[in-house]
């Protein structure tokens, strides 16, 4: 057996202390752990330095060239906005001729596409039917027209008027509403500005006194005298109590005013040989004209107009009566007639259809006609259009109506044709709403005379709104709205400047993204941003009103020179 011995150690030193050396399978984990972390790193390093050679040789974006400035000058002109849309055509005139019974077709003067002018016949149809229905519907208007014409004669029945000028004398008196018979005397009308008198002359005077000789009246109460004529002969056979026969000599004189019936008087009449005639007795002064005044219908009074010794004209209303009986009458038969006539012009009209002339002028834009063919009621035979004059209808916003008014005009084009349209009418009434605006309806007329616009044409319109001569203006596109630094809404232009103006904004503008293209022009380039109050505006330009001075270089935009870009 071996024995096992512990080296000896040299004089001063201490023997270390024994520590067992770890065990082989602990130190070979350990190890393995550093060796795959260092793997590890390695592999990390190798996999960042490959991707970020995949994104720079692939995925990094290549380097986008802002491109070229393109400026313009503020330049001196004139400029115009304008509003468009568009609208339709159709003819200004149209008339369709609708039969309204059938009937044999005789003659057929025209076809489709004549022209025709107002009143030239277009066709001959025989309707009996037709002929017959106007002929009743006419006899029916005037037998209705006839009983009117009696009811109206019965309601002047109800007016009593004054036949003739004269005084009122033995006046009745009526109250409201009372009720009067036909008949009833309401007064007397008398002719007082002339008076008569009655004589008897004998007939030994037959030969000798004539009518129109001069005669002078005498009144005995009076003591006066007064020129007469004589009017009227009657040979009557007045005797006497002497036994003598005596004839009758009515003389007629004016009347001064003073004088009445019942004064007695005598007159001398004057005879050819110088001598003078004489009756056999005086007589009564009596009015030359007298009436009695009567109603010539009854009914309750309404009005009465009469006075004892009141001077009327001829026509005067003296008392008027009610009925309502006769007025409901009046206005039934009106109506009576109103309907009788429409249904003769009604009649009328299918007459004139079927011996038909042309109502308009214009192009026959249908014909379904042929001689001797039978047509039917209800069948539009001819459709005239009058397209000389064109209509077109168009809509106009709550923005835009106001620069329009009846009379003006709009440049209208169709399939590059240009056309001048008149407004002719504006309906406010008729506005439609939709989409946040308002648009109303605005009729135009346009002269057509060579025909070459057709009905069913879809047009362009367009008008001025506003327009500004001598004006500074810049491209639309050179006009930027943006935000200064505090956040302010801007309107700016940017100037070409050497350096800064005093009235330049600081803005604030996004910094492009990597691989976008700047929309702004830098203070390096020598654009500056400069605030301007802006006009009116068309398709290409805007009207500058302050800020900016003609001949001054603005900023329009960067030119293209990356077509991958799309800008």
């Amino acid at each position: 057996m071996t024995e096992e011995k512990t080296p000896a150690t040299s004089a001063g030193q201490i023997a270390p202390k024994f520590n067992p050396p770890p065990k082989a399978r602990k130190k070979g984990k350990k190890g393995k752990i550093i060796k795959t972390i260092i793997t590890l790193v390695v592999l990390a390093a190798i996999l960042g330095g490959g991707g970020y050679g995949l994104w720079y040789f692939v995925l990094r974006p290549e380097p986008v060239e802002q491109g070229e400035i393109y400026a313009v000058p503020a330049e001196i002109g004139s400029i115009k906005s304008t509003a468009d849309g568009s609208g339709s055509a159709k003819a200004k005139e149209s008339a369709a001729i609708t039969l309204t019974e059938g009937g044999e077709v005789r003659e057929l003067f025209v076809a489709a596409g004549d022209r025709v002018t107002a009143g030239q016949p277009l066709y001959t149809i025989y309707s009996e039917t037709a002929e017959k229905a106007v002929t009743d519907a006419q006899e029916k208007v005037n037998t209705l027209n006839q009983e009117l014409a009696e009811l109206q004669a019965d309601v002047g029945d109800l007016t009593v008027r004054a036949p003739f000028s004269g005084k009122l004398i033995n006046v009745q008196e009526f109250s409201a509403d009372q009720q009067v018979s036909e008949g009833t005397q309401i007064a007397t009308l008398v002719n007082d500005k002339k008076l008569k008198l009655s004589l008897y002359f004998s007939y030994g005077y037959e030969n000798s006194i004539a009518v129109g000789q001069s005669a002078t009246v005498s009144l005995t109460s009076m003591m006066q005298d007064y020129t007469g004529t004589v009017e009227k002969i009657n040979k009557v056979s007045y005797i006497t109590p002497e036994g003598a026969v005596h004839f009758e000599v009515v003389v007629v004189f004016d009347n001064p005013g003073t004088l009445t019936e019942g004064m007695e008087a005598s007159a001398s009449i004057h005879l050819a040989d110088g001598s003078v005639a004489y009756p056999y007795a005086a007589g009564q002064i009596a009015f030359y004209e007298s009436q009695a005044v009567l109603t010539k219908a009854s009914g309750p009074v309404r009005t009465a107009n009469l006075l004892n010794y009141a001077n009327v004209k001829a026509g005067d209303v003296l008392l008027t009566l009610g009925s309502d009986t006769i007025d409901d009458a009046i206005r039934a038969k009106q109506q009576e007639i109103s309907t009788a006539q429409e249904a003769l012009n009604t009649a009328r009209q299918a007459l004139s259809n079927f011996n038909a002339t042309a109502p308009i002028d214009g192009v026959i834009t249908a014909c379904t006609l042929t001689e001797g063919a039978q047509v039917k009621s209800g069948d539009t035979v001819i459709i005239i259009s009058n397209t000389t004059t064109m209509l077109v209808n168009i809509t106009v916003d709550d923005l835009n109506i106001s620069f329009i008014k009846p009379g003006d005009t709009v440049d209208l084009d169709w399939n590059g044709t240009t056309y001048v349209g008149t407004v002719t009418s504006i309906d406010m009434n008729k506005a439609e709403s939709g989409n946040g605006m308002t648009n109303f309806p605005v009729t135009l007329t346009v002269d057509n005379a060579d025909g070459s616009l057709i009905e069913g044409a879809w047009l362009n319109y367009s008008f001025v709104t506003s327009q500004s001569d001598e004006c500074v203006m810049i491209p639309g596109s050179a006009v930027k709205n943006v935000t200064d630094k505090d956040g302010n809404a801007c309107t700016v232009v940017f100037v070409q400047a050497e350096e800064k103006p005093d009235e330049a904004l600081e803005l604030n503008l996004p910094e492009p993204q990597e691989g976008q293209k700047r929309t702004y022009p830098t203070e390096e380039e020598g654009y500056y941003p400069v605030p301007v109050e802006t006009g009116i505006s068309d398709n290409q330009n805007a009207e500058i009103k302050s800020g900016l001075e003609a001949g001054q270089t603005v900023f329009v935009n960067y030119t293209v020179t990356d077509s991958s870009s799309g800008y």
